[in-house]
């Protein structure tokens, strides 16, 4: 892992279309560095002892059939888009 590794929130917000404030994204910055922190930390850690994939409890797979059942209709689905056509969803283009 890198040693110092860094993600600009500003630039990751108005990718996601998100508004935030400077506090926020100062906020959200030092957390995202706290967690990066934390990462590097678990990096360190020598786990080569460790048997891949070990858990305290058996994992296994639980499986159930597939239940039809009735959601919303059309109209309901649509019945909060704020621009709809011809039963979709009208949408802004988000890639260029």
């Amino acid at each position: 892992m890198a040693e110092k590794s860094e993600l600009d929130v500003g630039y990751v917000a108005k990718l996601a279309r998100l508004n935030l404030t400077e506090e926020e994204t100062q906020l959200f910055q030092k957390q995202l560095g706290d967690v990066l922190q934390y990462a590097a930390k678990l990096a360190a850690v020598d786990v080569s002892h460790v048997e891949a994939a070990a858990h305290a409890v058996p994992i296994f797979n639980v499986f159930r059939e597939d239940e039809p059942r009735d959601w919303f209709t059309a109209e309901e689905a649509l019945s909060n888009a704020p621009q709809k056509a011809n039963q979709l969803f009208i949408v802004t283009k988000v890639v260029e």
